[in-house]
């Protein structure tokens, strides 16, 4: 036993250089390599997470944006329906007074043609009863005589 222990010890002392190299290369590895790329890749990280957070920040800002632009749109647009039917109802009542004034004057033509119709049949009648009378005047002159209508003197009697 004694002399697997030399032969562990004697391995154990032919190791210690390899060890020691190992651990000088772990070293020099770490400071020239592993630190500076782990360095990259925590800054990439950060920059990748931060420009993640970003992009999040303005995708919500975009949504809020977004969301004012609809409701000032929906207001705009209940406004312009407002406005055409505060116009519509205005045509409506000027139409109505438009009418209302035609069917005044239409009202007051007829009455005035009524009018003028009741002169002009009473006039007419006027006047055909004075026709009328000197037709038979004329009619009874030719039939009976000229001297008979005047008062009957000078006639055949």
């Amino acid at each position: 036993m004694a002399e697997m222990l030399r032969e562990l010890g004697q391995l154990l002392v032919q190791t210690i250089p390899t060890v020691i190299f190992v651990f000088l290369l772990f070293i020099i590895l770490d400071r020239i390599f592993f630190r500076p790329l782990l360095a990259v890749m925590k800054q990439r990280q950060d920059a990748t997470v931060g420009a993640m957070a970003r992009a999040k920040e303005q995708t919500a800002a975009a949504e809020e944006k977004a969301r004012q632009y609809e409701a000032a749109f929906q207001a705009a647009r209940q406004e312009v329906y407002r406005l055409r039917e505060a116009e519509r109802r205005v045509n409506l009542a000027e139409r109505e007074v438009t009418l209302r004034n035609a069917r005044q004057q239409a009202e007051e033509m007829v009455k005035d043609a009524r009018s003028s119709l009741a002169g002009e049949v009473t006039s007419a009648k006027l006047e055909l009863e004075s026709a009328y009378r000197s037709l038979a005047e004329e009619i009874a002159r030719n039939i009976l005589g000229s001297d008979t209508l005047l008062g009957g003197t000078g006639g055949p009697q």
